[in-house]
């Protein structure tokens, strides 16, 4: 991100070029019902990590960032036969963010259980004492897999190799004219609400 102005020196563009390995297109088009979501690990450290820097907050305990190379799990991943439907990383408006778009470009109604999904403490607590949420905190290691029923014990074997904390967080519901697109949040009392896109900015813009 170059400010209006600064962009005085010289900016070079690339492309890669490589084999196409996988025959099947991982994107939000190729979610099915009853796909299981996969999360790699805890989220909201590295949001809060940055935030604390910045500002010269002072908690606790230390949190760091997640930041950390997803590259090398999801070849693992591919490479030991687990179908990935869809992929995306949790950075800028975090994993709620990254639930809704998937949602929208396929079309399909997604619910999550609230009680699944990792978050520690330190940063639990960093976020209520700032008003954030910790769905909408970005993250810097950490990706969301759609992947088959079938599939889901080998990969999280796989992902719990890297990170204790990986989990399945929900599932694809199908498409109706009454949810289609809609991701909805259990709550840990049971209950369901509509989990949507943020509007406006929770966080200054950190990636």
């Amino acid at each position: 991100v170059v400010d209006k102005g600064k962009g005085d020196g010289i900016f070079i563009n690339t492309a890669g070029v490589g084999i196409v390995e996988y025959p099947y297109a991982i994107a939000p088009q190729s979610i099915r019902p009853g796909d299981v979501i996969l999360l790699n690990g805890d989220i909201g450290r590295h949001g809060i990590a940055i935030m604390a820097t910045r500002e010269g907050l002072e908690f606790e305990t230390t949190i760091k960032s997640d930041s950390a190379p997803v590259s090398n799990v999801v070849l693992e991943l591919l490479k030991a036969g687990v179908t990935i439907h869809c992929l995306r990383d949790l950075t800028r408006g975090g994993l709620a963010s990254a639930l809704n778009e998937i949602a929208q470009a396929s079309g399909m109604a997604i619910q999550v259980d609230e009680g699944l999904i990792p978050v520690r403490e330190d940063v639990r607590g960093a976020c209520e004492i700032l008003g954030f949420d910790p769905l909408y905190v970005a993250n810097e290691g950490r990706f969301i897999a759609f992947v088959p029923q079938g599939k889901v014990e080998k990969a999280l074997a796989i992902l719990r190799s890297h990170n204790t904390d990986a989990c399945g967080i929900g599932s694809v519901i199908g498409r109706s004219n009454r949810n289609m697109g809609l991701v909805t949040l259990q709550s840990q009392i049971g209950a369901n609400r509509i989990l949507d896109l943020l509007s406006g900015e929770q966080l200054p813009r950190i990636c």
